[in-house]
């Protein structure tokens, strides 16, 4: 799983996933978005190239919403693809971390 990121205009930090986030990659992620989640009020999760999210990866995503919602930014989840859309619907995280698949609407909900 690689996970880098970038600044965009208005102090928001694009995180992009690439590869699985399972299990075995799930803490990898969890302490980069925890560094992340620590020092950004205004973040994009880039997810067009996650082939699979299992429940790891979900904790991984849900708490550093928390902990940036805490604070009062906003955390958005970007272009995941069909099989990662519904795991975020079924499992309900999509009602706690707002899903765009359009780029601007993903950057609108974080102004």
């Amino acid at each position: 799983m690689g996970i880098t990121t970038e600044e965009l205009a208005g102090g928001i930090t694009k995180v992009i996933l690439d590869g699985r986030l399972d299990i075995e990659n799930s803490p990898a992620v969890d302490t980069r978005m925890k560094a992340i989640a620590d020092g950004g009020n205004s973040v994009l999760v880039d997810m067009q190239n996650v082939s699979f999210l299992g429940s790891m990866g979900l904790r991984a995503l849900v708490a550093p919403a928390l902990a940036i919602r805490g604070r009062g930014g906003k955390m958005v989840l970007f272009g995941p693809n069909d099989l990662v859309a519904r795991v975020l619907r079924v499992s309900g995280i999509e009602t706690m971390i707002p899903v765009h698949h359009e780029m601007q609407n993903a950057l609108d909900a974080l102004q």
